[in-house]
């Protein structure tokens, strides 16, 4: 016997109106791991940065290296960054797209601060090469 099949209900799971949201722990989680991550990252560079004007000779005069290249690093902490919004806005993860927003806008004005300071400092170092903090001071 064939009865009657009602027609579907409303799905609002299907069609042009889905969205999808990622579940709220796991983005809140995803999104806090993340910038922890990141600002260890930060840390370890900028870190090693200080730690290269470091000494325990009393003797030895040591200036800190140049931060182009610890620049360089932070700026591939901010690209990861970015394309981990990318990646949590796909996966509709709203918390993460937010904080991985603010961590590469973070990362930009430091990436711009340090190079517009570093830039600063090599015109002075050729200016005047035996300024504080020139290596032919050394």
């Amino acid at each position: 016997m064939n009865l009657p099949v009602a027609p579907p209900a409303f799905d609002a799971t299907t069609g042009p109106g889905q969205h999808r949201r990622a579940d709220r722990g796991a983005d809140i989680g995803a999104g806090c791991g993340l910038v922890f991550l990141e600002l260890l990252a930060l840390a370890v560079i900028f870190g090693l940065w200080l730690l290269s004007g470091f000494n325990l000779d009393p003797g030895k005069t040591v200036t800190t290296d140049s931060l182009w290249n610890y620049l360089a690093a932070a700026g591939g902490v901010g690209v990861l960054a970015i394309a981990a919004a990318a990646i949590a806005a796909r996966a509709g993860a709203v918390v993460a797209v937010v904080t991985q927003a603010v961590m590469a806008a973070l990362i930009c004005v430091i990436v711009f601060g340090g190079a517009a300071a570093q830039s600063h400092q090599d015109q002075l170092c050729r200016d005047m090469p035996s300024a504080a903090g020139c290596k032919s001071n050394s």
